[in-house]
């Protein structure tokens, strides 16, 4: 698993790749609340996530929570069709602001 930070201004652009599973998922839930912590909008790019288990959602959902705390924007961008089934049947595709592309997550609006 890979993630990568790339500051854009106001904003924050994660870039999460390979599995986000119980191994790598405390890793992505810091770099996910440090990014909620410092930024007013977080956009977690998921094309590369070729897997995602429960605690990787988990941390996303913790983040998602903290951000609303902080009435900053997070949204999830690019999500691979993998992480997006699991989504799906979880119902937190309905939760979490969807984009198809990182730029479409970097406005104000929904």
């Amino acid at each position: 698993m890979e993630c990568e930070i790339r500051d854009q201004g106001e904003a924050a652009v994660l870039v999460l790749s390979g599995d986000v599973d119980l191994e790598s998922s405390p890793g992505v839930r810091k770099a996910l609340l440090d990014c909620v912590g410092m930024k007013s909008i977080v956009v977690v790019d998921m094309a590369g996530v070729s897997y995602i288990d429960s605690s990787g959602v988990a941390s996303l959902v913790e983040a998602f929570q903290a951000a609303r705390k902080r009435d900053t924007r997070f949204v999830l961008a690019r999500v691979s069709k993998a992480a997006m089934r699991v989504l799906e049947l979880a119902r937190l595709d309905r939760v979490f602001t969807v984009v198809s592309e990182v730029s479409d997550g970097l406005g104000h609006g929904d």
